[in-house]
């Protein structure tokens, strides 16, 4: 780790010097580059410079110790070795947090979709309840959402619903809600009184801008229809809703929330930009690792990421195996010790892999 960090001490060192020849030629993407790559490097070498600096007086004091015949003069200076040595256990433990690859999404808006999943209707109604909770979340921490595109079920429920959510930090809270969500509960569709198990999918994709992501528009199929509601029926007059295809991958989104077409195309472009975007950022995973799995798997009961049980109100994440008996606070968006403790989890395996 230390030969790394004498790099990149070298690294920082030699943009510096180069930074002001790159303002003054007038290049302004070369110099915005070498800056960025300065603030980054900055943090990491000035730790590692502390650390240096520690060593060193840890060196220095234990060859005076060994020389020195005074009681109180030993005393104190294995007093300073004990401090320097504290430091300097900080330090790199301060610099291996600092080494931690950035999640290339952070500071991105976020879309979310959720989908009912097994269960029938019950599953749409629990597809309705999550992205409630979401709102509220995103409610609690000031960031703004949109709805994007959403299809309502009979009973009040979402089939699917998809929505954007603003905020810098949005995505480093978000990003580990992907994947199947299961409920137990009794549901409002059951006579008899019998907990059931349904669940939905969440799918979590950061916001991608047209410089992510350059879409052809010879590659796209767009077709309009008239936009309908829940039972089928219609609530709009004009063929306003759309549905885009791109050709090239297959991909296929549906807008219909809006009353004109011109802004269904736009909502439907960005969540299309947004999954191709995910499917770039999934290839490229794939290459470094044999497999991944997918988001939300099938849907499936069995498959889930976390439990809602209404009757124990309780909820459990089983990833971390985190679980919490306040489950009308969660879905009154309270998740902060939910998300919190899957952050700490994610910081945990990354600092375990830098040390492999």
């Amino acid at each position: 780790m230390f030969d790394r960090l004498a790099d990149l001490e070298s690294e920082l060192e030699r943009i510096e010097g180069q930074l002001a020849d790159l303002y003054a030629s007038g290049d302004r993407n070369a110099a915005a580059s070498a800056g960025r790559r300065a603030s980054e490097l900055r943090p990491v070498v000035e730790a590692y410079r502390e650390w240096c600096t520690a060593e060193t007086e840890i060196a220095d004091a234990k060859e005076m110790s060994a020389a020195e015949d005074d009681v109180e003069m030993l005393a104190f200076l294995r007093q300073e070795l004990e401090t320097k040595d504290a430091q300097r256990l900080g330090l790199e433990a301060r610099i291996k947090e600092l080494l931690v690859p950035k999640d290339p999404n952070d500071g991105k808006n976020v879309i979310v979709e959720i989908r009912g999943a097994e269960g029938g209707e019950e599953a749409n109604l629990w597809a309705g309840e999550l992205y409630r909770m979401y709102e509220h979340y995103a409610e609690g921490h000031r960031w703004k959402t949109e709805v994007l595109s959403s299809q309502a079920s009979d009973m009040g429920g979402f089939r699917e619903i998809t929505f954007v959510v603003r905020g810098v930090d949005a995505w480093s809270h978000l990003k580990h809600e992907a994947g199947p969500h299961r409920v137990q509960r009794v549901p409002a569709t059951e006579s008899q009184g019998r907990i059931h198990t349904s669940a939905a999918t969440v799918a979590v994709l950061p916001e991608a801008e047209e410089v992510d992501i350059s879409i052809d528009m010879n590659d796209l199929e767009i077709d309009t229809y008239r936009s309908t509601g829940p039972g089928g029926q219609s609530v709009n007059t004009t063929d306003s809703a759309i549905r885009m295809t791109h050709k090239p991958t297959g991909l296929v989104v549906t807008c219909q929330d809006e009353k004109s077409q011109l802004q269904n195309k736009d909502k439907a472009l960005r969540i299309l930009r947004s999954r191709l975007l995910q499917l770039e950022q999934d290839k490229q995973a794939a290459e470094l690792a044999d497999t991944r799995r997918s988001q939300v798997g099938s849907g499936g009961r069995s498959e889930k990421i976390r439990t809602y049980n209404f009757k124990e109100n309780r909820v459990t994440d089983h990833r971390i195996g985190l679980t919490l008996h306040s489950l009308d606070a969660v879905l009154a968006g309270d998740l902060d010790a939910i998300v919190t403790a899957l952050m700490a989890d994610e910081r945990q395996h990354q600092l375990e892999d830098g040390e492999s």
